[in-house]
């Protein structure tokens, strides 16, 4: 390392100090960086700076001594080693000055200077005790900071500390009674912890200490003292933290006194310290101390800790109930000192505290109680030895929190049940009422308000509760093994109470671990008798019937249907014997049903049904009719137990039933039905139909009992009320009446339903119907009155729909005429009509459908208007209905829960159907189909969605029965299908996906039906026809292009199968469907349509120009692109047979042109030969017709403006729209090269140029202006020519032009006149690239246009060509000469931007053609001169592009051409170096690296290198990222010459133009290559870099300074002498007050470097 003068490492220091309190932070930690820099290698040099910088600037603001300070202590932290004693002493004098200098407490500054002395203390121990004990003299109140600063190093160095306590404690004793101020009482309190703390750690580790001989009594009178005052006195002060840090003094120094000096202070010690908690917020620290002092007391034996105990355990309590939140860890932190302190007492006086603990249980407080069981919980599972004798006592006073309402509480308690379980209370006498607590809180319901955030954020919600009270059982049942016989078998009496009922997966998942448990070990109590007299468990019929009940709704209470069955299966020796096998089958395969199943996917009725089956195998296994009486027995004893839960007591009602048909005996049977229907709640719609088919279910074994039973219930006392007139005037509250008929309404229909086949006919009119018409009707007066009650109408549909389908049956065995058919028919519909339009707000839709197609089947046949009436009233009272989704939002009263009414839906449309099938089954003919297609057709159309989707799937579900259920015996027309096609071919495409694919599935039905009836066999397949199949899949896609291809096949098929005299029907559907509502719809009928008019389009002559006319108004009003573009092709048909017709009628269309003409014309592109004439005339009249007008801009002001003319404007359009059509793509390559030029020099005509004024001045453009339509806003003139050369590339299939040009946005470039010649620039070089082949023919084209009169044209042209110079490819095709004449004729061009453009060209010759520099080299280096001296160039464009045009030039140029050039040339780039213009400061240095290779070998151009280096270097961190890459170029280039290898291979290694570069790390690499190889020049270089200190660049400021301070950092010590560094520091002392933030750092970082 070099040595520096004294003078300038001063001067440095001194300059970073006074910038030590910069205020930028960067800043400021770079100069402490740089201060901890020096003063690690000159720590003593440093450190004295630092000191006489704080004793001159004595008057230093805070912030900045304070920053000095910590300067200070980084370093003695450090380098404490390396420091000199004398140097040390000083230090720790100035700290200590500086400590104690001012008499106010200052934090920042005095807490530094402290850090020092403790940084100082950790190694000389005995230099910092001389010091500091200077300062804490016997008989004066020592400063703050110099007590502050005993207790931190009594932490930081115990060992050392603790041998000098004794001593410090003796002088500061006498000072306590001095101090006055809080805040001295303060430090002297914490000192006095800190000390404690400190001697308690040296007495517990002896072993390691210096001096073993250490005791505790050493301290004890000391610390006594100091407590004594502290207690006496400083305890009783009002600030809160004096008073909290002598409360954490007295705690630490409790261990520390004398045994019977601590007992004798006790009775007040321990007061004082409680009665802080009520003068505090924070109490961790009280907590805290009292723990220390409990301690302490228990630990010597304490006598008079028991005078204290209520006081204790009272204050403690009140603490053990304050709230504890984890997200506050004081909190959380006293929360367990606390417990901490109940464990101590444990330990001492365990009697008083369990008193203490179990009285607050009964304490009114809801806090006070959590409190009491977390304290109970803490003891019970930390002091399990003291708690073994009071576990009785626990049990009897648990009981009172059982019954506590808060679920807080609760929660505790549920905690403290856990602990005990796992400490044997639970098998004691009262365990089960702990149980019993746990299994209540797992029924718990949901809360009510759940998913709302709670008001109290430490609410414990019942979800929450119940699921701990889960976990909580199923511990219970696995991990506490003790507890299995307490569970086993008393938890099974819980299944069966409904308060439980929520309780019942839990249970039931503990029970068969349970069981599993015993039948494993073979225990004998495994198998239990559940009919012994007096248990108090449910005998096995009620159990069996509870969890059977429980399977059926296997998702309700929490998922127990399958926990339930598995206990069935678990204890089925238990229920009988007879079942084990059976249950051991069939339970698994019911399981592995329900587990494919969710909430949402369970079939409820074949679920049901599964359990019936299950019931009935089990009865028949049993075969014990006296068994299963007295499950019937219990079965209906145990149905109020359901209570509201209607849905299950339904099912149980079934299982009666089940139950009932394996039973013998009559008289039970009887009895069971007179209980059934007289306990039944009539009032309940699902409870009656429980109660229905239970009795049908009976029945089917016992029929006329069941008969004779209803009809003696029916003549009962409960029917007596209606009779008389008064039965109309009933009051609201007696409606049992009507009810109860419903219920036998609804029984006599289940009677029939399930009654034998040979004995129902016999007893229908007898018995049956005679029953249900007299409960229907009521007779008043004589009079027969009819009842208005719902549920009485909905039995009586029900029964009668139930009777039909029993007939049914029974039909196809014996003969029946049932002449109640029309009458029952007529009352169905007048239920039909009577519902509201506008809501399913009850089954009557549904199951009045459901019955007519029962009766429907029956004979004698409907006449025909009673026919079409039902059709009529149920098609049309179906499709009028809101969609489901609409229904759902509707606010309305239906009581209907969403999957209700979604269910309710479904199950109407499916009746709907079924009645239509049940009609069409009766007249299965093209009539009979019409006779129904008449009353769904006006709904295929509909606008609504839901409508078309509900006729088309009800046409579907028809055409599927009818091909289905036909039987063709003569060959007859089906004469509708061609209406039938017309109206659903154009479905084909709906927007809904559902009318789609039915639609499909109809015309697929409708072409079988059509070959059925031409005579083929029903197995016939047409292979045409069956591609409809894969047409329907493709369907499902709503890509257009799909359904458009589907619909073009869809035509062929039809066309084919199709009869000829139902082709005119057919087409008349199709025009009407191209207005259709839905645009998919329009489309399929379009295709369809342009399909037809194909192969009929000649004989439509005389129409082609009305048809014409009509399609550009059809346009108009068709919103469908799709459409629009298949109408367009109905164009081409005409136009491709009438050409010269359609074309005049386009052309007189006004511009700019609708986008329906625009459609039109690129309709005409489609054929090839059409579009190539029309191209070739636009083209040749662009070349002949005047481009634009220059017109007077406005009277007033002056200047003229350029207006296109229109024809070539309208040509310009044609080319355009012609072109879009990829038919047109034959005629537009060939003729590509004349189509380019004349749209390249169009668009160059049309830069600036406005639109005409008059641009609609012909008669179509009057209606437009008339109407108030303006011109579009994106209609320009240049706009056009660009997006139809845009159009002509993409079509001519240079994609990769396309995307280029895209890509850098240069269609708009080439729109505007301030970026048109980029743009055009851009087009070139894409064509160059991409295009090459083809360039020829168009420069052939474009040669006439570099004379033409107008500039922008010449502009445009030479734009083009100057950027295909820059190619090869040029020369390839032997372009080069003719496009250098050019360039060389412009250069005198009087326009300045085409001059600027032929320099440009010329310098793309050394890029595109290097190997023909030399030969133009003269005219090369001649313009490029002249460029460079171009005196009109305000905006230097010429002399930026004469420079980089020179600059590529030069890399090809032969030496010869540059010899006597070089000097020259470097002179004229050097002022541009520093140049402002960052695209001439970037070009000049490039320049500068391209001329290198000519001055090689050369000492004068080494020199001159030299010269620049050190800009160079700087410019390497130029704000611009173009000049950074120009500087690596260059310097690589240049290398070489600089004259040494070590820094040629550097520059090669690092500098290139794409990779990072780490600055520093290379200046600072750099630098010392330099020292190395050129030692002569570091006075050259030092003082160049100076100068850049004043750079306007702060990067290059920042630059210099990082330079010189790597100079400095890694100079030898024999070169300083050839350093200025005077004039080096002051440079950077100077930086050092710079406004950028970065300079002032870097300035600070190598100031770092003085050492």
């Amino acid at each position: 390392m070099g040595v520096i003068e004294e003078t300038e490492v001063e001067q440095v220091t001194l300059a970073l100090l006074d910038a030590a309190n910069d205020k930028d932070p960067g800043v400021q930690e770079q100069v402490r960086k740089s201060i901890l820099t020096l003063g690690n290698h000159q720590p003593d040099k440093v450190l004295s700076m630092c000191q006489d910088y704080l004793v001159k600037h004595s008057k230093l603001v805070s912030g900045h001594r304070v920053v000095v300070l910590q300067t200070i202590e980084l370093v003695v932290k450090s380098k404490i080693d390396d420091i000199s004693s004398p140097k040390i002493k000083s230090i720790i004098t100035l700290a200590s000055d500086e400590m104690t200098r001012s008499k106010e407490i200052i934090p920042d500054w005095q807490q530094t200077a402290s850090n020092i002395l403790v940084a100082v203390g950790n190694k000389y121990i005995n230099d910092f005790m001389e010091e500091i004990l200077s300062k804490f003299q016997p008989g004066v109140l020592p400063h703050f900071y110099v007590v502050e600063t005993l207790a931190s190093l009594s932490d930081s160095n115990v060992y050392g500390m603790v041998p000098f306590l004794n001593a410090i404690l003796g002088t500061m004793l006498p000072m306590l009674s001095m101090a006055k101020q809080d805040n001295m009482k303060l430090v002297f309190s914490s000192a006095l912890s800190h000390f404690s703390e400190s001697i308690l750690e040296y007495l517990a580790n002896l072993d390691k200490a210096p001096d073993p001989t250490v005791r505790r009594d050493t301290f004890s009178g000391e610390i006594y003292t100091a407590y004594d005052v502290l207690f006496s006195s400083w305890l009783q002060s009002r600030d809160p933290k004096l008073r909290l840090t002598v409360a954490e003094a007295l705690g630490a120094m409790s261990h520390l006194i004398a045994q019977d000096k601590l007992e004798e202070q006790l009775p007040r010690l321990l007061p004082a310290l409680l009665s802080l908690y009520k003068k505090n917020p924070e109490n961790y620290i009280i907590s805290k101390s009292l723990c220390q002092v409990l301690d302490a007391a228990v630990n010597m034996g304490s006598r008079v800790l028991e005078t204290q105990i209520d006081g204790l355990l009272t204050a403690l309590h009140q603490q053990v109930c304050s709230p504890v939140d984890y997200d506050k860890p004081p909190t959380v932190k006293n929360h367990n000192e606390v417990l901490r302190c109940f464990t101590i007492i444990a330990n001492a006086f365990p009697d008083r505290l369990m008193v203490f603990v179990l009285q607050r249980l009964e304490n009114s407080n809801e806090r006070s109680r959590i409190g009491s069981l977390t304290v109970l919980r803490h003891l019970i599972n930390s002091t399990s030895s003291i708690m073994e004798t009071k576990k009785l006592l626990v049990l009897a006073s648990i009981k009172q929190p059982l019954a506590d309402h808060s679920n807080k509480v609760k929660q505790r308690v549920v905690q403290v049940i856990s602990a005990m379980a796992h400490h044997g209370y639970l098998e004691l006498e009262g365990g089960e009422v702990l149980v019993r607590f746990i299994i209540q809180h797992c029924s718990l319901p949901d809360s009510q308000h759940r998913g709302q955030r709670p008001a109290d954020p430490e609410e414990v919600t019942n979800e929450a509760l119940r699921s701990m009270c889960d976990n909580t059982l199923h511990l219970f049942a696995t991990t506490v093994g003790r507890l299995t016989d307490v569970l086993w078998p008393m938890l099974l009496g819980f299944l069966t109470p409904a308060q439980y009922s929520n309780a019942t997966a839990p249970l039931c998942k503990s029970l068969i671990l349970l069981a599993s448990k015993k039948r494993a070990a073979q225990e004998p109590g495994f198998i239990i008798d559940l009919s012994m007299p007096g248990s108090s468990l449910p005998s096995q019929y009620t159990l069996m019937i509870r969890l059977l009940v429980n399977a059926c709704f296997p998702f309700r209470c929490r998922g127990h249907g399958a926990p339930s069955l598995s206990l069935l299966n678990a204890i089925s020796p238990s229920i009988h014997p007879k079942v084990q096998a059976l249950w051991e089958t069939e339970v698994p395969h019911l399981l592995t049903c329900l587990e494919e199943f969710t909430p949402e996917t369970l079939d409820k009725r074949k679920w049901e049904e599964g359990l019936f089956q299950f019931l009935s195998k089990t009865l028949a296994t049993i075969n014990d009719s006296q068994w299963c009486g007295q499950l019937a027995v219990e079965a209906t004893r145990y149905l109020p137990t359901y209570g509201s839960c209607l849905e299950e007591k339904s099912f149980l009602y079934k299982c009666i039933g089940v139950t009932l048909q394996q039973c013998t005996n009559k008289e039970l049977v009887r009895k069971q039905l007179q209980e059934i229907l007289i306990s039944a709640r009539h009032n309940d719609a699902t409870e009656r139909a429980g109660v229905a088919m239970g009795v049908g279910l009976c029945a089917r074994s016992h029929l006329d009992d069941t008969l004779a039973k209803l009809e003696e219930f029916g003549k009962s006392d409960a029917f007596k009320k209606a009779s008389g007139i008064f039965g109309l005037l009933k009051d609201k509250n007696d409606v049992d009446v009507e009810k109860m008929k419903s219920t036998m309404i609804l029984c006599y229909g289940h009677v029939a339903l399930h009654a034998p086949e040979e004995q129902l006919l016999l007893r229908l009119d007898t018995h049956i119907l005679r029953s249900i018409n007299k409960h229907f009707n009521t007779k008043v007066l004589g009079i027969k009155v009819e009842t208005k009650d719902l549920t009485m109408k909905l039995s009586l549909i029900q029964s009668v729909g139930l009777i039909a389908k029993a007939i049914r049956g029974c039909v196809c065995k014996q003969g029946y005429l049932f002449s109640r058919k029309q009458e029952l028919v007529g009352i169905m519909m007048d239920f039909m009509k009577a519902e509201p339009a506008e809501a399913v707000r009850s089954p009557v839709r549904h199951l009045v459908m459901t019955t007519c197609a029962n009766l429907v089947n029956l004979d004698p046949p409907l006449m025909e208007n009673e026919q079409f009436d039902m059709l009529k009233t149920s098609i049309n009272g179906m499709y009028v209905l809101p969609a489901l989704e609409m229904a759902k939002k509707a606010k309305d009263d239906d009581g209907l829960d969403p999957l209700q009414r979604e269910a309710l839906y479904a199950d109407t449309f499916w009746a709907l159907h079924e009645l239509l099938r049940s009609v069409l089954a009766r007249d299965l003919s093209p009539d009979g189909l019409h006779a129904i297609f008449t009353h769904i057709e006006s709904w295929l159309s509909s606008r609504q969605d839901h409508e078309r989707e509900r006729a088309m799937r009800t046409v579907a579900e028809l055409l599927q029965f009818y091909l289905g259920s036909l039987n063709v015996k003569n060959l007859v027309t089906f004469h509708n299908l061609g209406a039938l096609l017309g109206r659903l071919a154009p479905r084909c495409t709906d927007p809904s996906p559902a009318v789609r694919t039915a639609a499909v599935d109809c015309i697929y039905t409708l072409l079988h039906i059509q070959l059925r009836y031409e005579g083929f066999a029903s197995d016939y397949r047409d292979d045409s026809v069956e591609t409809l199949l894969t047409m329907r899949e493709k369907l499902s896609d709503p890509d257009p292009s799909v359904l458009y291809k589907t619909c073009s096949d869809l035509t062929k098929i039809i066309s084919k199968r199709l009869p000829h005299q139902q082709l005119n029907t057919l087409i008349f559907m199709l025009f009407e469907g191209l207005v259709d509502s839905q645009s998919n719809c329009s489309r399929a009928s379009s295709v369809i349509l342009n399909t037809l008019l194909r192969n009929r389009g000649a004989g439509l002559q005389d129409l082609v120009p009305e048809m014409l006319e009509a399609l550009h108004v059809r346009l108009q009003v068709i919103s469908e692109e799709q459409v629009k573009v298949a109408v367009a092709q109905s164009i081409l048909i005409l136009a491709s047979q009438h050409l010269q017709t359609v074309i005049n009628t386009l052309l007189s269309h006004p511009l700019p042109w609708d986008s329906w003409s625009c459609e039109m014309w690129i309709a005409l592109g489609a054929d090839s030969a059409v579009a190539r004439q029309i191209m070739e005339m636009i083209m040749e009249k662009l070349n002949i017709m005047v481009p634009f007008e220059d017109k007077k801009q406005s009277m007033l002001r002056p200047g003229m403006t350029k207006v296109a003319t229109s024809q070539p404007l309208a040509m310009t359009c044609a080319l355009r729209e012609l072109m879009l059509n990829g038919q047109a793509e034959e005629a537009t390559v060939t003729l590509f090269p004349r189509l380019f030029s004349a749209l390249l020099v169009r668009v160059g005509s049309s830069v600036a140029v406005q639109l005409p004024k008059d641009i609609s001045s012909n008669g179509i453009g009057n209606e437009r202006r008339a109407s108030g339509k303006a011109v579009p806003a994106n209609f320009d003139v240049c706009g056009v020519a660009v997006e139809a050369l845009r159009i002509l590339l993409a079509r001519a299939h240079l994609d990769a032009v396309v995307k280029a040009l895209d890509e850098d946005a240069a269609w708009d470039k080439m729109k505007g006149s301030q970026q048109h010649t980029a743009g055009v620039t851009r087009l070139s070089r894409a064509m160059a690239k991409h295009a090459g082949p083809r360039l020829p023919a168009i420069l052939e084209s474009l040669c006439p246009s570099f004379n033409n009169i107008y500039e922008c044209q010449r502009i445009t042209v030479t734009a083009f060509c100057s950027e295909l110079l820059n190619h090869h490819v040029v020369t390839e095709l032997m372009m080069i000469d003719m496009l250098m004449n050019s360039m060389m004729e412009r250069i005198s061009d009087p326009c300045s931007t085409v001059r600027m453009l032929a320099v440009r060209g010329l310098g793309n010759v050394a890029v595109g053609s290097p190997e023909k520099v030399n030969k133009y080299a003269k005219e090369l280096l001649a313009a490029m001169s002249s460029g460079m001296e171009e005196k009109d160039d305000p905006g230097k464009l010429i002399t930026l592009e004469a420079m980089s045009g020179l600059s590529k030039v030069l890399l090809y140029l032969d030496q010869q051409n540059m010899h006597l050039l070089v000097v020259y040339i470097f002179m004229k780039i050097k002022p541009f170096l520093e140049n402002e213009n960052d695209k001439l400061r970037c070009a000049s240095i490039m320049l500068l690296g391209n001329l290198s290779r000519f001055g090689s070998g050369e000492a004068v151009f080494k020199d001159q290198i030299h010269n620049v280096l050190v800009s160079l270097l700087m410019h390497l961190n130029d704000p611009n990222a173009q000049v950074v890459k120009a500087c690596k170029y260059t310097m690589r280039v240049c290398a070489p010459v600089v004259g040494s290898e070590q820094i040629t291979a550097m520059f090669h290694n690092h500098l290139h133009e794409e990779k990072g570069l780490h600055y520093g790390e290379f200046i600072n690499d750099l630098i010392k290559y330099i020292i190395q190889d050129f030692p002569g020049m570091l006075n050259f270089y030092h003082v160049t870099v100076v100068q850049f200190f004043k750079s306007n660049w702060s990067e290059i400021r920042a630059s210099a300074a990082m330079f010189i301070g790597f100079l400095v950092g890694n100079l030898p010590e024999e070169y300083f002498s050839h350093m200025n560094m005077a004039t080096v520091t002051k440079g950077l002392v100077m930086l050092l007050q710079d406004p950028e933030p970065l300079v002032r750092a870097k300035a600070a970082e190598a100031m770092g470097q003085f050492h």
